[in-house]
């Protein structure tokens, strides 16, 4: 179920807005707080990704203009990952149709006790994961 979502959403994403499923989830992180740049390690901790997805997928948005890496002054061996103006209007565009693909393919299909019980098992699982 989620490959299918997440392979039907980014179809969507692509052909409307130019962003990859994984692009978008980057950007989504980035724009969380754009003041606050976030090291690369940090972004793919979050994201769960391998450090040379992070630096692959990252150098190819860079090239396009949506994120811009920065050297850390304090550890020459990090970056600063940011979003670009081009990056946040591209998030800004897609985002309420990402949102609406989402719950037209989604939510609109599940019944207000399924959307409890599915938050509820979520809570659980990923309360568990976080312990590893």
């Amino acid at each position: 179920m989620h490959d299918l979502l997440v392979n039907q959403t980014g179809r969507s994403l692509q052909s409307e807005f130019g962003l990859s499923a994984t692009d978008y989830t980057v950007l989504a992180e980035l724009s969380r707080d754009p003041d606050s740049p976030l090291r690369m390690m940090e972004l793919a901790r979050v994201l769960g990704w391998e450090k040379s997805r992070v630096s692959h997928h990252l150098s190819r948005m860079a090239r396009r203009g949506v994120i811009a890496r920065n050297e850390c002054l304090d550890d020459g061996r990090g970056a600063y990952v940011t979003i670009t103006p081009a990056g946040r209007a591209a998030i800004e565009a897609a985002a309420p149709h990402h949102v609406e693909d989402v719950r037209r393919l989604f939510l609109d299909h599940l019944t207000p006790g399924q959307t409890a019980l599915l938050a509820e098992i979520s809570d659980t699982v990923i309360e568990h994961i976080s312990r590893l």
